[in-house]
């Protein structure tokens, strides 16, 4: 898989416009994958020429990528894969984008994913399944299955997704390239279309730690336009820290989870003390209520902000009314899919008067126990480690018939989305069958720079 280092030798060697030209040859040579809804292509070879002319530069000067398609972008329409907003053109971009594009990247399209990113498999799209990059039987991971495949296919050396419980984590592990879900507030949520407002996070997917570390310093900083950015801490580390004590997280290393998954983390954890850090095994009390908080707390923030799609303003509107209140609910039912509807469905029941205070408030309390358990652990530890999945990717249509087994996939991934912290998905290994597996790499708050030059040290580490 090429890196941003290799596509920037051959814009050196050859011009922008070619590489770009056989990025977008190559994503229609992966058509089948169902990893991209549009390409950006007339656009794009425009800024190539451009970079070629000199007028456009910067450190990213001509690299190809692509953005999920809940980002808002010029070029194509943003959809979240969903039927309420198939015809919906931007009339801003994202600043992640904007400020790629300052530093002279080029988007080429907008990947698939599970519509307004509800799901754990990018089965959930209203455009249909991505395939997973390795066995197309499989399901790609999600929300952002999209984006990781076009980097795991080779077609972009970085993609964007965002992660609210798992979304970049999950679909990494799952096609064996490095995820990124930053501390919540690192980069600008201005422009992407909002899922879960306390946990989502802008992130990326690279084929090497080297090139999250770019990609996620030209990103991160604060924006005036979304309140919850955070001062720019993100600095990349040439070294990890040497003897770190990295804590092995005893609840994700249980024979509920696959033999192969637990072999490929126990094999990275022995890396790691070669390396000469020291791991030892921890206990993390609030775990194992972490996916029940989820799935109160992100359902509450989803019916909220889905609460603005109602057949009136923009996207879908349905043509077969005689009054206003057909006008909403056809509109509803007709633009979002079944996933969309349940959480929905879910939120409002948990913020409706009678069970505010039983689900809604308890599971915000529960919320801040865990919160505290981390920040106690990361007095002793610098970083923990387990399991991204508790299996690596499953099949075509395997859990689409029962959401409890779909969200229980998220076990591991959504208490660092809880407690806001950085954590990330590196390639691990992978099965006798030759899926891939990913360990995960859990900092506290603003430790991302610290966790990738962790991963970054163990790259090729045998």
């Amino acid at each position: 898989m090429s890196t941003i280092s290799d596509l920037k030798q051959s814009i050196s060697s050859s011009t922008a416009v070619q590489v770009v030209k056989d990025a977008i040859a190559k994503a229609d040579s992966v058509a089948e994958y169902n990893a991209l809804l549009s390409l950006t292509a007339e656009r794009a070879l425009d800024r190539a020429a451009k970079v070629d002319a000199g007028d456009i530069t910067g450190p990213l000067a001509g690299v190809p990528f692509i953005v999920k398609d809940n980002f808002l972008a010029f070029g194509a329409p943003t959809t979240a894969a969903s039927k309420m907003l198939e015809s919906f053109n931007a009339p801003l971009q994202a600043t992640a984008v904007e400020r790629l594009e300052a530093a002279g990247a080029i988007c080429i399209g907008k990947a698939n994913l599970d519509a307004f990113a509800h799901g754990g498999s990018t089965e959930n799209s209203a455009f249909g399944p991505t395939k997973n990059a390795a066995d197309q039987t499989r399901v790609a991971g999600g929300s952002s299955g999209g984006s990781a495949v076009v980097t795991a296919l080779d077609v972009v050396p970085f993609a964007l997704g965002t992660d609210t419980g798992g979304s970049i984590r999950q679909p990494a592990s799952f096609n064996g390239v490095v995820g990124v879900k930053p501390t919540y507030g690192t980069v600008s949520r201005y422009g992407v279309v909002a899922m879960a407002s306390s946990t989502d996070t802008i992130g990326v997917f690279t084929t090497d730690a080297a090139d999250a570390e770019l990609v996620m310093s030209v990103m991160s900083g604060k924006d005036e336009r979304d309140m919850t950015t955070l001062d720019d801490f993100f600095t990349p580390q040439l070294q990890p820290t040497s003897g770190q004590k990295i804590g092995l997280i005893k609840e994700f290393m249980t024979d509920d989870v696959d033999a192969e998954v637990r072999q490929s983390v126990n094999q990275y954890a022995d890396r790691l003390r070669t390396a000469g850090h020291t791991v030892e095994e921890v206990s993390l009390s609030m775990l194992q209520y972490a996916i029940a908080m989820y799935y109160i707390i992100v359902p509450a923030e989803i019916s909220s902000n889905l609460a603005r799609y109602d057949g009136i303003r923009y996207g879908y509107r349905s043509s077969d009314v005689q009054t206003l209140a057909e006008l909403y609910g056809k509109s509803r039912d007709e633009g979002f899919v079944a996933e969309n509807k349940r959480r929905i469905m879910i939120g409002s029941y948990v913020l409706s008067s009678g069970f505010f205070d039983a689900y809604y408030q308890q599971a915000q309390k529960a919320r801040t126990l865990l919160i505290d358990e981390f920040n106690k652990m990361f007095e002793q530890y610098d970083v923990l480690i387990g399991p991204v999945s508790p299996t690596p990717a499953f099949k075509l249509g395997e859990n689409t018939s029962d959401p409890v087994k779909m969200y229980l996939a998220d076990v591991m991934t959504v208490s660092p989305s809880l407690a806001g912290l950085p954590a990330i998905s590196v390639p691990a290994g992978k099965t006798a069958a030759g899926l891939p597996v990913g360990v995960q790499l859990i900092g506290a708050r603003k430790s991302d720079g610290q966790l990738l030059a962790l991963a970054k040290s163990l790259e090729g580490a045998n």
